[in-house]
């Protein structure tokens, strides 16, 4: 699907932009390309094709394939009784319809979710039974209300029920659907006797995906559980970096490394002790200013590569609300921008993959 726009007064010309983007030398090759078949940029569907579909639901990660989707993302957090299921966060008010739920009512808590205090219902309170019982919701009706025609259709899926359906979507699409599962909240699960590593590990295991030609692809924004991930599978690792704050295993450890420290020249090395891909907010490769313009690359992409890793820089969203200023079409926040303007802009660092909630805007700006 192609999109046109109509540039307001905050926009300024994608060729301006890429020309002043243009002026950073260009990123150096990564060692080992993310497609070798094709040597294009990966497509992640993030959280599906959530773009035009409820988050983190079958439906979602389909429409995300069947649009062209490399990858589709599902996050992971556990039940009670410990089975892996795809939600954003374990805090599911926001994406489902459990507050409608009189027999859960009692469920209700406040906990603090690395050092966040939260009030809702969450999985780790739930038998994989109950939560099945509840419907997915539109997580952003503000911006998504055309979702919300879905509201109460979908299950909260299972991580196998993720596997099972790329692989049935590999077999009839005739190509290779991968999986890119997140591990949510690793230390806050260790601590609460749920952790997610062995569970993936043995899904992995289980599967037959838990090898180095496994389009399957394993991320954290934690340090300590890919380290230990790092231990027992054979498919690639992603170190996600936020653009702001520090890993929480950092901050509960004492470590003073920041995710900033991370994508220094050293950091970069570091992380290749380990992992083989980071996963960068967009703003650590093309930050804002308070007025939310570009104000020019990083180096960021060019010194990963030289690390040896690969770049799959998140997350771009149509919206003008989540799109850089320069390529906002208007002051409405769910209108669609510019967007080809800002994939066009990624792709200019030389990036590898790329996570959107709009595959099919993202297939056709890679092509």
């Amino acid at each position: 699907m192609s999109i046109r726009v109509r540039l307001g007064a905050l926009a300024v010309t994608t060729a301006a932009v890429l020309g002043a983007i243009a002026q950073l030398p260009a990123a150096a090759a990564p060692a080992a390309t993310a497609d070798p078949e094709a040597g294009r940029v990966e497509v992640f569907g993030h959280r599906g094709a959530s773009g035009y579909r409820p988050e983190h639901t079958l439906a979602s990660y389909e429409l995300a394939a069947r649009m062209g989707a490399d990858f589709i993302e599902p996050d992971l957090v556990p039940t009670k009784d410990g089975v892996l299921v795809s939600r954003h966060e374990n805090e599911i008010s926001g994406t489902t319809d459990v507050a409608d739920h009189p027999e859960f009512a009692d469920r209700k808590t406040t906990k603090t979710i690395d050092g966040v205090e939260l009030t809702g219902w969450f999985t780790e309170d739930f038998t994989l039974a109950e939560l099945k019982s509840l419907r997915a919701e539109e997580r952003i009706p503000h911006l998504r209300p055309n979702n919300t025609i879905y509201d109460g259709r979908y299950e909260v899926p299972t991580f196998q029920e993720v596997v099972d359906l790329a692989r049935r979507l590999s077999a009839e699409l005739g190509r290779e659907v991968g999986v890119a599962p997140e591990t949510k909240h690793p230390s806050y699960f260790q601590r609460i006797g749920l952790p997610l590593e062995p569970r993936v590990v043995r899904a992995l295991d289980e599967n037959g995906l838990n090898r180095p030609d496994a389009k399957v692809v394993v991320q954290s924004f934690e340090v300590a559980n890919l380290r230990e991930l790092d231990r027992s599978l054979r498919v690639r690792l992603v170190q996600l970096v936020s653009a702001s704050g520090a890993p929480q295993d950092f901050v509960e450890s004492g470590d003073p490394r920041t995710y900033a420290d991370l994508v220094t020249p050293e950091g970069l090395r570091g992380i290749a002790d380990y992992a083989d891909v980071i996963g960068p907010d967009a703003e650590v490769l093309l930050p804002v200013d308070d007025s939310g313009h570009l104000t020019g690359p990083t180096p960021v992409t060019a010194d990963a590569h030289a690390a040896g890793l690969q770049v799959v820089p998140y997350t771009v969203r149509a919206e003008n609300e989540f799109l850089p200023a320069d390529f906002r079409s208007s002051e409405v926040p769910s209108e669609f921008g510019d967007v080809f303007g800002f994939f066009d802009a990624l792709f200019a660092q030389g990036i590898d993959g790329i996570f959107s909630d709009f595959p099919d805007i993202a297939v056709e700006a890679r092509g």
